[in-house]
């Protein structure tokens, strides 16, 4: 295999001395784009995250047109609950939906485990087909969602700004939670194995709805899986989790098998810092709403978050996805910066 021509992202994983931190921005393949748009007008979402080519076409789309230091896969949170035997719609404009969501102790013994990365073997591979047409340049980063956000989706069927019957399947029936947060667990880590096999150097994992929980909670129903993720993926690939939200987490998840931890932009650089105790590496955590501001004030706000996190053993990017609204030219204003980036 090919040494990369850029691997900042690694040596920053590794803690490794840098010149400048590495940059990419979560959800850069897709929606503001408008070389995805015209994609998004021919072929359905999960045609798109299903056709390997189109995946791998549309996660290089972001690599020239705005520049930045690794590439992440195409594809979605949600293809493990299908995979498990849920169905999932995804309709534009108003985001994902489970007509059966998750009630009882049977729904869960239906879920399917097996052979879960035979019916996923298209993001393996679309993954193998962006590694080759990459071709050396930049680290691919792999992802899946986290088993208590994957959780909230099975019990909740839709998003929500509270996930209260997520939460109420919790606190009320326990036994069941774990149960179905132990099966999601194997899977994805079944799943993100098969995924460094077919050519991911990075795993990312999103707890996106992790914080709608309170401390105590979220040591119960996210910490665990998390750490167990970690562990099982050990020696094979480098894992940033995400738990977006979880500030209160940043110390206990700084000593787990993790490589890095994403930020929200919640939590200043200094306090992420002091509760890690500068042992992992961090990423994030730029207001995407930020993106919005002009091109001179992005990147005056980019300098600043830099200069507080320090340029070691830290990954430029935003604290949440890229929204659809962003002009392209402002992302590129947002990677220039950190690439211009002087102490």
């Amino acid at each position: 295999m090919k040494p990369l021509q850029n691997d900042l992202l690694l040596k920053a994983l590794r803690r490794e001395k840098v010149s400048r931190p590495p940059v990419w921005m979560m959800r850069q393949a897709g929606r503001y784009l408008p070389d995805y748009i015209k994609l998004r007008e021919k072929y359905d979402f999960f045609t798109r995250v299903q056709t390997p080519e189109l995946a791998a076409e549309i996660t290089m789309q972001p690599i020239d047109q705005v520049g930045v230091d690794a590439a992440i896969i195409f594809s979605d949170i949600l293809v493990i609950p299908q995979a498990m035997g849920l169905e999932v719609l995804m309709e534009e404009g108003k985001g994902p939906s489970l007509p059966k969501v998750i009630k009882t102790q049977q729904d869960i013994d239906t879920l399917i485990t097996d052979a879960v990365e035979e019916k996923l073997n298209y993001v393996s591979k679309a993954l193998t087909l962006t590694r080759e047409q990459l071709n050396g340049r930049l680290p691919l980063i792999g992802f899946a969602g986290a088993p208590f956000t994957i959780l909230c989706y099975m019990i909740e069927g839709k998003g929500s700004k509270t996930w209260d019957k997520a939460k109420q399947f919790c606190f009320t029936q326990p036994n069941l939670a774990h149960q179905l947060l132990q099966k999601i667990t194997i899977t994805t880590i079944n799943y993100l194995k098969e995924q460094v096999k077919a050519g991911a150097d990075v795993l990312q994992v999103f707890d996106s709805w992790s914080g709608c929980l309170g401390p105590g909670d979220f040591k119960l129903y996210a910490q665990p899986y998390l750490i167990q993720i970690a562990d099982a993926l050990k020696g094979l690939a480098p894992v940033i989790l995400f738990p977006k939200g979880s500030w209160y987490a940043l110390k206990d998840l700084s000593e787990s098998s993790a490589s890095g931890l994403g930020l929200d932009w919640c939590v200043s650089p200094q306090m992420a810092r002091e509760l890690t105790g500068n042992k992992i590496a961090l990423q994030g955590n730029f207001d995407p709403a930020k993106l919005l501001s002009t091109v001179p004030e992005i990147k005056k706000a980019v300098k600043e978050m830099i200069d507080a996190f320090g340029v070691q053993g830290y990954i430029a990017n935003l604290g949440h996805g890229i929204t659809p609204n962003v002009p392209v030219e402002n992302a590129k204003a947002f990677v220039e910066a950190v690439k211009e980036y002087k102490v």
